[in-house]
C-alpha cells in the first residue's frame, strides 16, 4: 500500500468543487472550469454558484453544503469580502484542502490582513489546508487537474514549478509549450499564508512523476521548514531558482506584491549555496539552465575548456569567465601532445584553443573529442564564426555525435543568424545547450558547475565541536544574563571578550581605568606598550570619535592620552556615555593580517556569520563572504575561500601564509556562540589579527537581547544542527555495544544497505511493499532530515573487515502538519529482533518527542502484523481501526499527562 502525502487532498484530489463558478466570459470561475474540462480532469467534478442552474454543462448546486459528495479540494473564485463566509461553508462540508484566486488581502493594507488572518484561523479550526490567497491555482497534467484561471495550460512532464508569482508562471508555461517541455506540477503559492514552499518542496520529493523543479522566491515565511525541504529536494532531484528583491527598491516592490519580507540579499544567496541549489537571476538564464538539466546535463566541476576558430569570441568567452570566477583548464601534457597532432602549427598553445579560421569538420571532431577525454577538464564551451571554408552545419553535426558518448558537459556557441541557423537546429534538436553569444554560454557553465559546489556545501550536516576543548557556556549566559538584568543590550568591552574567552577563542586582554592614574597602575601591570581605547556603549567606532591611542610606551604618555582621549570623544560624542578608558596590549604582529568576524541577525534567515578583512576597512569593504551557521571545517573553509581577503592570508609579498588552523578554529568557535547563545543579535571581532603564529581578536562588540523560552534549544536558527547530544549506547547482555544516534545524510549507504538485507516479511510490514531496494528520492527523505520536524536514530555495531559500524535497527518520528503529533516508525534488523532493541529504540524515541513538546505519537500499522500490534499496546498505544481501511490499524499515544 502507498503512503498517501497529507497534501495529497490538494494536489492529487478525486473530487474539485468550483466556488463562484460562472457563464459569465472570462471571469475567473468560468474560466477555473473550463480549465477543468479542456484538461481531462479525472475526478469528479462541481460547480458551485446560487446564481446558475448549470455551468459549461456541469451541474451547478447552491452552495459547497448542498454539494452530494465531500470534497477534496474547493476553488474558491469569490470577491475578498465573501471568502470567510465561504471558508466556514466549506468546514462544515468537510472540504480537506481549499485554493483562494481571489485577491484583496494582505497584499491590499492592513483590513485585507486582518481579513486573511480570520480566513487562515477558519481554515485551521476545520482542519482545512489552504493556498493561497491571490494565487494562480494549481496544475497537475498527469491528472488533468487545471485548477488555475490561467490561459496557457502545462504539457504533461517531469519539471515541478513553485512560484510565488502567477504572472511569472504562465510566462514560464507559455515558453515551455512550443519548446515541448512539460510539467508534474504547477503550483502558484500567492499569499503562502498557510501552505508554503516548505511543504510543496516536501510533496516533490516523494513524487515520482517530478524530476526537476524550478522556483521562484520573493520571499519566506519559514526559514527553518523552507531550509530543511529544499536541502532534502536538491539532494536527489535539481533545484533552479530565481530570488527577486536583490535591492532595496525590489524588496519595496515585493512587500506590496505579496507582503513578503525578503531579507538580505547575500544572506540568501549563502542560503541557497548551503542547500545545494542553481541560483539564476533573469528568465534567459531559467531557460537555458532548465534546457540544459532536464536534458540530463550533468556538471561535474568548474574547469572549462573553450574551442573556438576565431581569437577574438574566444577571448570575450574568457572574459566573461573570469568575472564569474570559472577558472580555464590547464591541458596535461597529454592533451597538449594530442592538440600538437591534431592542430596546424599556428595554433594558439593554449587553453582557449584557437583551431584557426580554416578549421574544418574533421578538426573540430578530433579538438573536442580529445579535450574532453583530458583529464582537466568539467566541461568545454565550442565556438564557431561562420568563415569562408567553414561549414556551420557540418560542423553542429560533428560535434551532436562527439556529445553522444561524452561524460562532460558540451556547451556550444554559434554565432551569426543566417548561415548558422540549421547549426543551431540540430543542437537544440540533440539537447545541446547553444547561444548566439559567448557570455550567456560561460554563464550557463558558470551556474551548473556553481551546483557541482553547492551539493558538496550540501553534504555538511556540522557535529558538535567534541574533539575541542569544551566552552563554559555557563560562564558566557551569566555575562548575558548581568548585561539584560541592568536592561543592558550592548556588552562593554571587557564582557564581549568574556563570552569570546568562554568559547576558548584566543583575547587581547582589557581592563577599564577610570581615572589618569588608574591607568597609568594598570598599564604597568598589563605591560607597556598599551593601547587605550575609550569605553562607551554609544560609541561604535571609536577611532571615529577620536577615542583610539597606539603604542603607548611610557606612563607619561598614557597619562595624556587618557585626557586626550576623554576631551577628544566629548567633543566629538557630547551625548555619548563614559564607563572609562580601556587598557589593552599593544599586539603587535608584523606578519599579522587585520581581519573581521561577524554575527547578525537576518529578518528572515536568524543568525548568519561574516568574514573579511578588518581594522578600519571594515565599512569601506561591505563586501564580507556570508554563511549560514551551523559550520564544519569544509564550510569555515568554503567562507575563506568566497571572501576577497582570501588572496592575502597565503604568502604576500614578504609575508608568510597565516595560521589557517587557527583563522579556522575562531571561526568554528564563533559558529559555536551562534548555536549556543540565542541571545546575541550582533557580534564583531575587529580587528582578528592573525599571522603565522596564531589568532589573537584584539576588539570586540557584542548585541543581546531577552529571548523567548523555547523547547527547541536552536528555534533561533534556520538550519538544525546535528543533535550529537542526543547520541547514546546501549550494552547487550553478551557485552556487545550498540550506539543509538541520530541519521545523518552520510548514513544513506549504511541505509540502503540495512534495507536491503531485510527480509521480505520485514520490508512489507515496514513499507508496505516488497520493494528490493529504497529508491534514491526515499533515501534522501529518510537521511536528509531537520531535526525540528522529524527525528531518526540509528542503532549500529561496530563492524567487521574494515566496516566502520553496521546498522542494526532504526526508528524516527515526523511532526504532523498540527504541529502537536507526530507519526512514528521503526524497524530491527531479523537477526537482532527479539533482544529488546525495538523497545529500546522507541523509549529513545517516545523521550525525544516528549521532550519537544508533541502531545502524541501515531502509527499505521497492517492489521495483520499481530505482533507488531501486541508490541505498540505493551508501549501504551491505544488502537482503533481505520475507518477508510479495513486493511490497516491507527494506533495513538500520549505523550504529556
Amino acid at each position: 500500500m502507498k503512503e498517501k502525502h497529507y497534501l495529497s487532498p490538494l494536489l492529487e484530489p478525486k473530487s474539485v468543487g468550483v466556488i463562484g463558478a460562472s457563464e459569465r466570459e472570462n471571469s475567473i470561475g468560468h474560466v477555473v472550469v473550463r480549465n477543468m474540462l479542456d484538461a481531462g480532469f479525472r475526478g469528479r467534478l462541481f460547480a458551485i454558484n446560487p446564481k446558475h442552474e448549470s455551468v459549461l454543462g456541469v451541474p451547478c448546486h447552491k452552495t459547497v453544503e448542498d454539494v452530494p459528495h465531500r470534497l477534496d479540494l474547493a476553488v474558491i473564485a469569490v470577491p475578498a469580502e465573501k471568502v470567510l463566509t465561504v471558508v466556514e461553508s466549506c468546514g462544515r462540508a468537510g472540504v480537506k484542502a481549499i485554493i483562494i484566486l481571489s485577491a484583496g488581502f494582505s497584499e491590499s493594507g492592513p483590513r485585507g490582513a486582518t481579513l486573511e488572518r480570520h480566513v487562515v484561523e477558519a481554515a485551521r479550526r476545520y482542519r482545512i489546508r489552504l493556498l493561497g490567497p491571490n494565487c494562480l491555482g494549481i496544475m497537475r497534467p498527469e491528472l488533468g487537474l487545471n485548477a488555475t484561471f490561467a490561459h496557457v495550460s502545462a504539457l504533461k512532464g517531469t519539471i515541478g514549478l513553485i512560484s510565488q508569482s502567477g504572472a511569472l508562471v504562465t510566462s514560464i508555461l507559455d515558453w515551455a509549450k512550443p519548446s515541448n517541455i512539460g510539467f508534474s506540477t504547477v503550483v502558484s503559492l500567492g499569499s503562502s499564508s498557510d501552505v508554503d514552499f516548505g511543504e510543496i518542496l516536501e510533496f516533490m520529493i516523494s513524487d515520482p512523476r517530478t524530476e526537476s523543479i524550478i522556483m521562484y522566491v520573493e520571499g519566506i515565511r519559514d526559514a527553518r521548514r523552507f531550509m530543511s525541504a529544499l536541502r532534502g529536494a536538491a539532494r536527489v532531484k535539481p533545484v533552479l531558482l530565481i530570488k527577486v528583491g536583490r535591492h532595496p527598491q525590489g524588496a519595496r516592490a515585493i512587500r506590496l506584491h505579496s507582503g513578503s519580507v525578503s531579507g538580505d540579499d547575500a544572506v540568501f544567496d549563502a542560503a541557497l549555496r548551503r542547500a545545494g541549489v542553481i541560483r539564476l537571476y533573469n528568465m534567459g538564464q531559467l531557460f537555458a539552465a532548465a534546457n540544459a538539466l532536464f536534458a540530463h546535463f550533468r556538471p561535474r566541476g568548474n574547469r572549462l575548456a573553450i574551442i573556438t576558430n576565431g581569437g577574438g569570441p574566444g577571448v570575450m568567452a574568457v572574459d566573461r569567465a573570469a568575472d564569474l570566477n570559472i577558472p580555464l583548464s590547464e591541458f596535461s601534457e597529454a592533451t597538449m601532445e594530442k592538440l600538437n597532432a591534431i592542430l596546424p602549427h599556428g595554433w594558439s598553445r593554449a587553453n582557449p584553443i584557437d583551431m584557426l579560421g580554416d578549421a574544418d569538420v574533421e578538426r573540430y571532431q578530433k579538438t573536442v573529442q580529445a579535450v574532453l577525454e583530458g583529464q582537466n577538464v568539467d566541461g568545454v564551451l565550442v565556438m564557431l564564426t561562420p568563415q569562408a571554408i567553414t561549414d556551420p552545419t557540418a560542423v553542429a553535426q560533428a560535434i551532436v555525435e562527439v556529445e553522444k558518448t561524452a561524460d562532460k558537459p558540451v556547451v556550444t556557441c554559434w554565432m551569426g543568424d543566417e548561415l548558422v541557423r540549421e547549426g543551431r537546429k540540430a543542437f537544440e534538436a540533440a539537447g545541446i545547450p547553444t547561444f548566439r553569444s559567448p557570455e550567456p554560454a560561460v554563464e550557463l557553465f558558470s551556474h551548473l558547475s556553481a551546483y557541482y559546489r553547492n551539493q558538496k556545501l550540501l553534504m555538511q550536516t556540522p557535529a558538535s565541536l567534541s574533539h575541542l576543548k569544551p566552552p563554559s557556556i555557563e560562564s558566557a549566559r551569566l555575562v548575558i544574563e548581568t548585561a539584560l538584568a541592568e536592561r543592558r543590550n550592548v556588552l562593554n568591552e571587557m564582557e564581549s571578550k568574556a563570552l569570546l574567552a568562554a568559547f576558548r577563542i584566543p583575547i587581547a586582554q582589557t581592563v577599564v581605568a577610570r581615572s589618569a592614574t588608574e591607568a597609568m597602575v594598570l598599564a604597568e601591570e598589563i605591560g607597556l606598550p598599551v593601547v587605550m581605547k575609550i569605553d562607551s556603549p554609544s560609541i561604535i567606532h571609536k577611532a571615529d570619535s577620536g577615542g583610539v591611542r597606539l603604542n603607548l610606551g611610557s606612563l607619561a604618555a598614557v597619562r595624556t592620552a587618557y585626557q586626550e582621549i576623554l576631551e577628544d570623544v566629548r567633543r566629538n560624542k557630547p551625548d555619548a556615555a563614559i564607563n572609562g578608558v580601556a587598557i589593552e596590549p599593544m599586539i603587535m604582529k608584523r606578519n599579522g593580517r587585520e581581519l573581521v568576524v561577524g554575527v547578525r541577525r537576518d529578518p528572515v534567515f536568524g543568525p548568519v556569520i561574516t568574514f573579511g578583512e578588518g581594522g578600519n576597512r571594515v565599512e569601506a569593504n561591505k563586501d564580507l563572504a556570508v554563511a549560514l551557521p551551523p559550520l564544519n571545517n569544509y564550510l569555515v573553509h568554503d567562507l575563506i575561500k568566497s571572501s576577497r581577503v582570501a588572496s592575502l592570508l597565503g604568502e604576500f609579498r614578504t609575508m608568510p601564509p597565516v595560521n589557517m588552523e587557527a583563522l579556522e578554529f575562531v571561526l568554528l568557535r564563533v559558529s559555536e556562540m551562534v548555536c549556543e547563545l540565542p541571545w546575541i543579535t550582533t557580534l564583531e571581532i575587529n580587528p582578528l589579527i592573525v599571522d603565522e603564529h596564531g589568532a589573537v581578536a584584539v576588539d570586540a562588540r557584542v548585541t543581546v537581547e531577552n529571548v523567548s523560552p523555547s523547547v527547541d534549544r536552536y528555534a533561533h536558527m534556520a538550519i538544525h544542527p546535528y543533535p550529537s547530544q542526543l547520541t547514546s549506547t546501549w550494552t547487550q547482555p553478551e557485552g556487545t555495544v550498540v550506539t543509538i544516534r541520530p541519521i545523518k545524510p552520510e548514513d544513506a549507504e549504511l541505509e540502503v544497505e540495512f534495507v536491503r538485507k531485510l527480509s521480505s516479511e520485514s520490508k512489507y510490514y515496514r513499507f508496505m511493499n516488497t520493494m528490493r531496494e529504497l529508491p534514491p528520492a526515499m533515501v534522501a527523505r529518510l537521511t536528509q532530515i531537520d531535526y525540528d520536524r522529524e527525528m531518526a536514530f540509528l542503532a549500529t555495531i561496530p563492524g567487521e573487515d574494515g566496516v566502520a559500524e553496521v546498522e542494526v535497527g532504526v526508528c524516527r518520528y515526523a511532526v504532523n502538519p498540527d504541529g502537536e503529533s507526530c507519526e512514528f516508525a521503526v524497524v530491527v534488523a531479523d537477526d537482532w529482533q527479539h533482544r529488546g532493541l525495538a523497545r529500546k529504540l522507541m523509549g529513545v524515541l517516545i523521550d525525544t518527542a516528549r521532550n519537544k513538546g508533541l502531545l502524541y505519537m501515531n502509527g499505521v500499522f497492517l492489521a495483520n502484523n499481530e505482533r507488531m500490534l501486541k508490541f505498540v499496546q505493551g508501549l501504551g498505544f491505544v488502537l482503533s481501526s481505520d475507518p477508510e481501511d479495513s486493511t490497516v490499524k491507527l494506533g495513538v499515544l500520549a505523550l504529556q499527562d
